[in-house]
């Protein structure tokens, strides 16, 4: 490939402030076009100076902004400076600790609260409140203090932290050979069919959206991924279910979930925040719109964590409550479900 540009190999001094490995269905596309889509607020301006400037390389080499993606290309953008989420600032937020000892704590984080820095959050998350309350916490393989696994901002429930190098070795080997147990609650659009069932799904980023994942039948694309869900309560147009666990790949039930036809409720980013089931009534509607303002955010809460402590040897379960935003909610499904029943008894 000649691009007729002299560059210089990437260099110690230069910084990844992206990187994305084009997956295997991905058609040809020009590389501004492709990193518009991929970029937050990025425009084809800035691209267009990033590769001007000799700032992106694929597969190492740096390109012109007219390249063609391919398929496995590893494309990267490299800086001078370090990006913003690498930053940690302490801050004094509060945190619910609901176990601590001298290996690990465990945190049952709630909704709107943003785990690790990233873009659009370099303040105000876990990881800035774990460096004001914690001294010399362990780095993960991404550079993030303490954290041995994370779950989204909106959704709420338990994270383990870890306090020792062995500590964090030890739990992450457990998550990464899917030893730890998980188990969520999640309401859900429509009246899932089977009373339990098992999802296996690979999950990549999206091709187009890049704030989305995507299950992929290919099996070379994305990583494997599996979701054991059972009923436990249903209401009709919605159905509550339990979520276990056995991969944790970013958005897994989230993604799953709308795969098999069932997005979370008020799940805005999987399309879970519309009037997916239900009747044309104005009154429905009116409760549809009731419940998305007691829950803001999609149904999800993490609330059983299972793992070995990394000291003891002792196998650990902690469990948490619904929080009240999403136990209101079920509430509302559930008196509006008992209503309908009464009404066509009648």
């Amino acid at each position: 490939m000649n691009n007729n540009i002299d560059f210089q190999e990437p260099e110690d001094e230069l910084f990844e402030h992206y990187r994305f490995d084009v997956p295997k269905g991905q058609a040809f596309l020009r590389i501004d076009k492709y990193l518009m889509l991929m970029v937050p607020n990025a425009t084809r301006n800035k691209i267009q100076n990033a590769a001007t400037n000799g700032d992106i390389y694929v597969n190492d080499i740096p390109v012109k902004s007219n390249y063609k993606v391919k398929p496995l290309d590893v494309i990267r953008i490299l800086l001078s400076h370090p990006p913003f989420e690498n930053r940690v600032d302490p801050e004094d937020i509060p945190l619910d600790i609901v176990y601590e000892d001298d290996a690990l704590l465990l945190i049952n984080k709630p909704p709107n609260f943003v785990v690790h820095p990233g873009h659009g959050n370099y303040t105000g998350t876990l990881v800035n409140a774990l460096a004001f309350h914690f001294e010399n916490l362990p780095l993960n393989s991404s550079e993030r203090p303490g954290l041995v696994h994370r779950i989204d901002k909106d959704t709420s429930g338990l994270l383990v932290v870890a306090k020792t190098e062995s500590a964090m070795t030890h739990l992450a080997k457990q998550f990464e050979d899917k030893t730890s147990e998980r188990e969520y609650i999640a309401l859900v659009w429509g009246n899932v069919k089977e009373e339990e069932g098992t999802i296996i799904g690979n999950i990549a980023r999206h091709v187009k959206d890049r704030m989305q994942m995507a299950v992929f039948a290919d099996p070379e694309i994305g990583k494997h991924a599996v979701t054991h869900y059972k009923v436990l309560e249903r209401f009709g147009y919605v159905t509550l279910i339990s979520c276990k666990l056995e991969t944790g790949r970013t958005h897994q039930i989230r993604v799953h979930m709308k795969h098999i036809g069932h997005p979370l409720f008020n799940d805005e980013r999987y399309g879970g925040n519309l009037i997916l089931k239900g009747t044309t009534f104005t009154k429905y509607k009116q409760f549809i719109d009731n419940c998305f303002k007691t829950l803001p955010r999609q149904a999800l809460h993490a609330k059983t964590l299972g793992f070995v402590h990394p000291t003891t040897g002792v196998l650990m379960r902690f469990d948490t409550e619904i929080p009240k935003d999403m136990a209101d909610c079920i509430e509302k499904w559930r008196n509006y479900s008992k209503s309908n029943a009464s009404e066509e008894e009648e």
